[in-house]
């Protein structure tokens, strides 16, 4: 039991970004603090002025447990904090909901003359990205002085096709620019400045720093003042922009960053997860490892047993250890993914810091979070292994759960959504609005589904196991699906009992039972609410926007009018439903050629 007093006493005074969870484990809130110590205790102080947002209040009336992520500096605290927002989109956050996020800086080098440009978004293109920057005025001010220093072009003329056509522009009057677009300078002296400039955004920023004091030194001496305050701005925006964010690496490659801590009797694997170049969250893992172990074969244990049922590995794993078997783990996790993966340990620059900063997190937790993670960790992983062995099957680590929805005759829609690990992976959950089925056929309607997800070159990872909301029916639909596409996948119905409770799963031609109170059978009661949750949430959503519409207008000869008609007399689709001809016709407005077509539909 997470113990918030007890918790809130071991919260360190450093700065990092704080993390407030439901009793459902779903993220609510996501904030960053100078003084983690200070912050988070203040939610919890009665009569604090914090308190007296309505909002506020019932956040924290709902919060069942708190984690958190140290960082180095304040700075670090906000852009973690802004990429776990976008990510997770908690609840109670209000801020960075617009996903406008936080200034880049672009150097076109597919160019033959390439320009420094501002970008609100770092896209999958041929330039060179810089960033994410906090402070867009420093961003601005940056290139703007990078120009003037190394006479970059600003316009937007396709060169060498536009070389000469026009003459120089006011930039190259000013001697800003070395005006490429009239041949004034070669490509290769045009591309020494972009490298320089390049040179300067990846941290070298020392010379130039320099060369701009000794000149406001200089336009003071001459009492030019005013040129000497405009050059202690702009030393200023080059500190801010040259003040590296840890949590955003400059290249946009996938990696995982891993570090562990140990004591006497215990160890702790945090892995810092790092995608398209920002830090999007960490999990921690305990190893049941023996005091007489050693570091390099816990860590070897661990990447062997975590990555053989993780379905997405990165390009690199930073760890702090380098292990005996340290090739042929390469060559094992290369395997799986297709291509290259890197394994090393990296001994300067960010690289460095963030894995420093993975061991401090697991010392932290290691010290203060040890109980909590065991807990954590029986009813996620703990669960899946049940669950596994209960079924006889090799892992359980991703499952999909489908359902379907169909309310008052509307059209069906259906929802997967994916269990990781035994957590909501919800950037992998998928809605379907069905297009072959008329009516509600709840199992034609997951033939569709199964058939559309098993067939999606998008949905290339496979779960380990199959959970559908329904007994023998829709598991025999789901396993026909499965064997016409050549797939052997263990497909399980959760099934309940006459109170709605889930009670077991029927798996190869019989119901499996789960001991009472256990863990496994929790994780399949949450998956299924998930599940069926996720679909009503779509086919609500779906009717507000009036994109659902009547099973009544697929009907031949019936119209609004009709429709309406129909509603009006009987008063629901399952009264029309067992309605007979003669019944029918007495609808106001229903021959008896429509009144057959209604009859004929749901017969």
């Amino acid at each position: 039991m997470f113990n918030i007093e007890e918790e809130l006493k071991k919260l360190p005074k450093s700065p990092g970004v704080y993390i407030m969870h439901s009793a459902d484990n779903s993220i609510i809130y996501v904030g960053k603090a100078v003084n983690l110590h200070n912050r988070v205790r203040q939610y919890f102080q009665a009569g604090h002025g914090h308190n007296n947002s309505p909002k506020i209040v019932k956040m924290v009336s709902q919060i069942s447990y708190f984690e958190y992520i140290i960082t180095d500096s304040e700075m670090e605290a906000l852009v973690l904090e802004c990429n776990l927002i976008k990510e997770h989109r908690p609840k109670y956050n209000t801020l960075m909901t617009d996903d406008k996020g936080y200034p880049y800086i672009k150097v076109t080098v597919y160019e033959d003359y390439p320009r420094i440009l501002y970008s609100h978004q770092m896209k999958r293109d041929k330039s060179k990205y810089f960033g994410p920057y906090t402070n867009a005025k420093a961003v601005h001010d940056t290139i703007e002085l990078l120009r003037k220093l190394y006479k970059i072009r600003s316009c937007s003329k396709v060169l060498p096709r536009d070389i000469g056509k026009e003459r120089p522009c006011l930039y190259h009057q000013i001697n800003q620019c070395d005006a490429p677009c009239n041949g004034l300078i070669s490509k290769e002296e045009y591309m020494k400045n972009i490298n320089d400039a390049i040179s300067f955004l990846n941290g070298n920023y020392k010379d130039i720093l320099n060369r701009l004091n000794n000149q406001m030194q200089e336009h003071a001496q001459n009492l030019e003042f005013e040129k000497a305050a405009e050059t202690r701005d702009l030393i200023e925006s080059v500190k801010h922009i040259a003040d590296k964010q840890m949590m955003n690496s400059q290249n946009a490659e996938d990696k995982d960053i891993i570090a562990s801590a140990s004591n006497e009797k215990d160890t702790v694997v945090s892995v810092f997860f790092i995608r398209d170049g920002k830090l999007l969250g960490r999990e921690h893992h305990h190893m049941n490892a023996d005091k007489s172990d050693k570091p390099d074969e816990i860590l070897s244990s661990f990447i062997k047993q975590y990555y053989s049922g993780t379905p997405y590995l990165p390009k690199e794993i930073l760890t702090n250890i380098i292990t005996s078997d340290h090739d042929v783990l390469e060559q094992y996790l290369s395997d799986r993914k297709g291509t290259k993966v890197h394994i090393y340990v990296p001994q300067k620059g960010d690289k460095k810091r963030l894995l420093l900063l993975a061991k401090e997190n697991a010392e932290l937790v290691l010290k203060q979070d040890m109980e909590r993670i065991k807990r954590q960790e029986k009813r996620t992983t703990g669960a899946v292994n049940e669950i596994a062995e209960i079924l006889g099957i090799p892992s359980a680590k991703r499952m999909e759960a489908f359902d379907i929805s169909n309310i008052s005759g509307f059209h069906s829609v259906a929802s997967m959504v994916v269990f990781e690990n035994g957590k909501p992976k919800k950037n992998s959950y998928r809605k379907f609005k069905l297009k072959t089925v008329s009516g509600p056929d709840d199992y034609a309607s997951m033939k569709e589904v199964l058939s559309r997800r098993f067939t999606d070159e998008k949905l290339n990872i496979l779960p380990d196991v199959i959970m559908m909301d329904g007994g023998k029916g829709q598991v025999n639909i789901a396993e026909a699906v499965l064997n016409s596409l050549g797939l052997e996948i263990p497909v399980c119905g959760m099934v309940k009992d006459d109170h709605h409770r889930t009670r077991g799963l029927y798996y190869n031609n019989k119901e499996v039972m789960f001991p009472k109170g256990s863990e496994a059978i929790l994780m399949v009661t949450a998956l299924q609410d998930e599940a069926h949750r996720f679909a009503i949430e779509y086919h609500k959503l779906l009717r507000q926007n009036n994109q659902v519409r009547s099973i009544l207008d697929d009907i031949k000869g019936i119209g609004p009018a009709r429709r309406k008609a129909l509603m009006k007399h009987f008063k629901d689709i399952d009264a029309i439903k067992s309605a007979g001809i003669d019944e029918l016709k007495e609808v106001p407005g229903l021959t008896e050629d429509t009144a057959k077509s209604v009859y004929d539909f749901f017969h």
